[in-house]
Order: C-alpha cells, then sequence, then structure tokens
C-alpha cells in the first residue's frame, strides 16, 4: 500500500510529546511490513524551525518526510505548501491517515482526501476529549469543532483513538454510525540506558518518584504536589519540556506547600537518560486530568517500572491489565495513598513491575500494533470509489 501519514509536527521536534514518536513508529513499523510510507509534515519547533531541507523528501527509518515551511500563523501551523503539495498529490496514496486535530494542517488533509475519494483515517489524539476542551480556550475549540472537525470527523473512513477511554467519549461526540477503531500505541523495544550515574542526573536523591511528561496543566502536577505532603521517604522528581512556561507557577507553588526541598524539577530528559531516569525510579507517576493514551505509561512498564496513573489517563487499562501499578480517581488523597503504598512495599513495587515489562513485551511492539493499523486500512475499501 501507499500510505501517507499527514501530522504538523515531527522528527527531530520531540518537544511536542508522545504523538511524535508514535506516529514515527507506525510509520516505520508499516515501511518494515513492505509498505511505501510518507509523511507530509512542517518544519516548525517551537519558537524556531527544524534546520531540515524544504525542497525534498528526508529519509528517515525508510519513511519519506517532506517537511514544509509555516507562516507567521504558526499557532496553527498554517502552512500554504504543504496544502498545495496535498491537493496535487493526495490521490497517488491509498489511504491518508491525519493526526492531531485544531491545526490546519490536517484540516487541509481531511478536505484533500474527501475531494479526491481517497479513504482517510483521523486520530485526534486525545484533544477532543472533554477534560482537554474544557481546560483551554473552551470556546475556540466548540467553535472550531463546529466549523472545521465535525465535518472532518464526519466524512473520514474510520476515526482512530488508542484506548476505550477516547473512544466512549467520541462515541457521545460523533454518534451513532460512526466506526472508531481502538488501536493502542506501540513501543520499541527499549536501549540499554547510559547509567544515571554518568549523566546530568547523577545528584538525584534517592529513593525518588518520577513524573516525566510535558510540563502542562492538563498533566495534574498541581494536584501530585499537593499530595506530596502525605508522602513520605520519597523525593518526587518532575523531569519534562516546559513549553507552556507553567514550570515557575509549579515551583512556586511547591514553595507555598513547604516541600521544594523534596521536589527537583531537571528539566528535559532527552532519549539518551530518560530510561536511567525510568529504571531507577521506586514508580512513576502520571495524574493528568485528561490524557488519550499516555506513552510514558507505557514506557515505564517496559522497563519494569511501576506505575501510578489516574483513570482520565487511556493506557490505566493497560495497567491494570497487567497488574502492574495502581489506578486512582486523581484526587491528592488517592495519589498520597498509592504512592505511599508501592513506595514502602518494595516486593509488591518490584512484582508489579515484573508483570508490566512482561504485558509490553507480549502485546505491544510496533509490528502487531501496525498489523492493526494494516487492517483497517485495509478494510477501507476501494479509494477510487469516492469523487
Amino acid at each position: 500500500m501507499k500510505i501517507l501519514q499527514v501530522v504538523p509536527t515531527y522528527y527531530p521536534a520531540v518537544r511536542y510529546g508522545g504523538p511524535i514518536r508514535s506516529v514515527h513508529g507506525l510509520a516505520r513499523a508499516l515501511v518494515a511490513r513492505g509498505h511505501r510510507v510518507d509523511v507530509f509534515t512542517t518544519c516548525m519547533d517551537g519558537p524556531g524551525d527544524l534546520d531540515v531541507p524544504l525542497d525534498r523528501a528526508v529519509d528517515i527509518d525508510g519513511v519519506a518526510v517532506r517537511y514544509f515551511p509555516v507562516s507567521p500563523l504558526r499557532r496553527l501551523a498554517h502552512s500554504p505548501a504543504l496544502s498545495r503539495a496535498l491537493a496535487g498529490s493526495v490521490r497517488d496514496y491509498d489511504v491518508v491517515h491525519v493526526h492531531a486535530v485544531f491545526q490546519l494542517p490536517t484540516v487541509a488533509a481531511a478536505r484533500a482526501a474527501a475531494r479526491a475519494g481517497v479513504p482517510y483515517v483521523v486520530s485526534p489524539r486525545g484533544m477532543l476529549m472533554t477534560g482537554a476542551i474544557a481546560g483551554r480556550s473552551t470556546f475556540i475549540k466548540r467553535a472550531w469543532i463546529a466549523a472545521f472537525e465535525r465535518r472532518s470527523l464526519r466524512e473520514a473512513a474510520a476515526v482512530h483513538v488508542t484506548a476505550e477511554l477516547e473512544a466512549a467519549e467520541l462515541g457521545n461526540l460523533l454518534g451513532p454510525g460512526a466506526r472508531i477503531a481502538v488501536i493502542a500505541n506501540g513501543l520499541e523495544r527499549t536501549p540499554a540506558p547510559v547509567p544515571l550515574a554518568d549523566g546530568p542526573f547523577a545528584a538525584l536523591p534517592r529513593p525518588y518518584a518520577l513524573f516525566l511528561s510535558r510540563i502542562s496543566w492538563k498533566k495534574g502536577i498541581d494536584r501530585l504536589l499537593r499530595a506530596w505532603p502525605g508522602v513520605r521517604d520519597l523525593h518526587l522528581v518532575i523531569a519534562g519540556n516546559d513549553d507552556e512556561g507553567y514550570e515557575g507557577g509549579m515551583r512556586a507553588l511547591a514553595g507555598e506547600l513547604g516541600i521544594g526541598s523534596r521536589v527537583s524539577f531537571v528539566g528535559p530528559a532527552s532519549d539518551e537518560h530518560k530510561w536511567a531516569l525510568f529504571r531507577e525510579a521506586a514508580l512513576f507517576v502520571l495524574p493528568s486530568y485528561s490524557e488519550n493514551f499516555g506513552n510514558v505509561v507505557v514506557e515505564a512498564l517496559s522497563v519494569g517500572c511501576p506505575v501510578v496513573t489516574s483513570r482520565a489517563v487511556g493506557a490505566c487499562t493497560l495497567v491494570e491489565a497487567a497488574g502492574a501499578g495502581i489506578v486512582i480517581e486523581g484526587d491528592e488523597g488517592s495519589i498520597a495513598t498509592a504512592v505511599s503504598r508501592l513506595g514502602s512495599d518494595a516486593a509488591a513495587a518490584r512484582a508489579m513491575g515484573e508483570r508490566g515489562r512482561a504485558y509490553v513485551e507480549a502485546h505491544l511492539g510496533w509490528d502487531a500494533i501496525a498489523g492493526e493499523m494494516e487492517s483497517l486500512y485495509r478494510s477501507l475499501g476501494d479509494r477510487r470509489a469516492g469523487p
């Protein structure tokens, strides 16, 4: 098959979190299964641009990636050049897979595919979940959905989600008749980590609980900090990119709570060093308000790190299925109780971690996930049946 993936941002712009890694993991695995996979994306990387060619495709692990420039309307990843390329070439593909919403390249991809009669799949990546819409810019998001996304979703051959939690919410939004496919994100085999003692995090106090994700309001860092006075004998390490300028307020909150000396904000963790953070943590905690999947949960499980996560995180069902941690409602009391329980019972925590590692190896390799996605693509029917 000839498959086109359209995503507003892509490697090496890893500041945008899990979707970058999961889209590339899927694309690479589909190539390994014998398909041709192209990616249309922008060169956007935060306030600047990636240092990548804009006049030709770039080969990344067998995936042909075309980067396009963005206009001054960067917040919406506006790229007239990308839209023109879609209009001129979308008919060449058997299926188009559109990742994310609330961005102009994804609207352009949906419209171009529909006009050409090419079946397309939309992966909202959690952006249409109730918590994500209610958290910020609610009125603007609802207006955008009415103006653009509802049509894109209605005309899609299928909507892809990564967890039943997101499927249930989208079912309410889309109504009867919508085709929603639940296919989890996969995970590559984790590399041997650089020892923590050899990297920038060598001086971290032990034992520690780890939070590793974007520093964002939706990740529940505020309630994690408010829970920490109820946790004894564990340091808290908070790692991640702060593209929203949110960390300063969280540092201030830690100070107000009297736990500043028990919390370390360590900034971004590179791929080289994050695995060591996972491996040496007593546990991983992600108390998000809204999370369609949560790749970092699977990353923690893959190296045997037990997990405490909220029921608003899609991957919580994997934690429960594996018996690899504790799923909580998300209030400060439940966070403190769960973290304290795992932190005080090393044997139980190790057993949970080992169950998580085994589960990931058995169920979440990228080849198996790509096989499920391949089956979805093939089921979409004759691409020439449209206008």
